[in-house]
């Protein structure tokens, strides 16, 4: 497994374009990769996520996890600064060896929180057609419950503060539109930055190499963590 992270120039036309269609940049990452080459193992598969700082001067960049290591050409030629490519990949393996359980660390994840419809709760009129449809959290509360109510199974728990509340900011909340073989394709994706503790480290580099939620191709499920001191 391998870790990436490649800078986006976000001043060029080609870079808007990618950034603004997650479907375009999902092309764009499955590119890095020649015909043949492992999309999913049983280690992993290819993530990717971008990261949009509020503060300029950190830029835009675009996180891959894959079971084979990238080549961005490409994405640098439409997006990047060409005289100086500037991605870099590690190895995943001496991270994910070194996970165990009891561990704190700080965490970062862009998601799709989202249900299947069980029954139609709505006030007004009740309509058969969304059962079994797949909708998206919107507010703060469903978001971080959605992460809560799934972190058991991915090995972790969220770390509370002395007051009890975890200690998880919900952030870049957006309804995120792209265009897919003609149809539309609606999502809700969520940021979510705070601190975690391993439960279960088997279950957790399942999540690192895996992913979690639904939504991968466009973006969502990667799982970063850093040291939480």
């Amino acid at each position: 497994m391998f870790i990436s992270r490649l800078p986006l120039n976000v001043e060029r036309r080609g870079a808007l374009r990618l950034v603004s269609s997650p479907y375009r940049m999902h092309a764009a990452v499955e590119a890095s990769f020649p015909p043949g080459a492992a999309r999913e193992c049983e280690e992993g598969r290819i993530l990717w996520r971008i990261d949009q700082s509020p503060r300029s001067e950190e830029g835009v960049w675009l996180y891959v996890v894959s079971p084979e290591r990238p080549d961005f050409s490409h994405i640098v030629e439409q997006c990047g600064w060409p005289a100086n490519p500037g991605w870099e990949t590690k190895d995943y393996g001496p991270l994910l060896d070194r996970v165990g359980d009891g561990q704190v660390w700080r965490f970062r994840l862009k998601a799709n929180p989202a249900r299947k419809v069980g029954a139609d709760l709505g006030r007004r009129s009740k309509n058969p057609k969304v059962i079994g449809k797949v909708q998206g959290h919107v507010t703060v509360e469903q978001q971080l419950k959605w992460l809560e109510d799934r972190s058991g199974s991915h090995g972790f728990s969220l770390v509370a503060d002395d007051d009890g509340f975890a200690q998880v900011s919900v952030s870049q909340r957006r309804t995120e539109r792209s265009r897919r073989e003609g149809s539309d394709v609606t999502i809700c994706t969520a940021v979510y930055d705070g601190i975690l503790r391993i439960e279960d480290a088997d279950a957790f580099r399942h999540a690192l190499g895996l992913g979690i939620g639904r939504a991968k191709g466009f973006g969502c499920g990667l799982l970063t963590i850093m040291p939480a001191c």
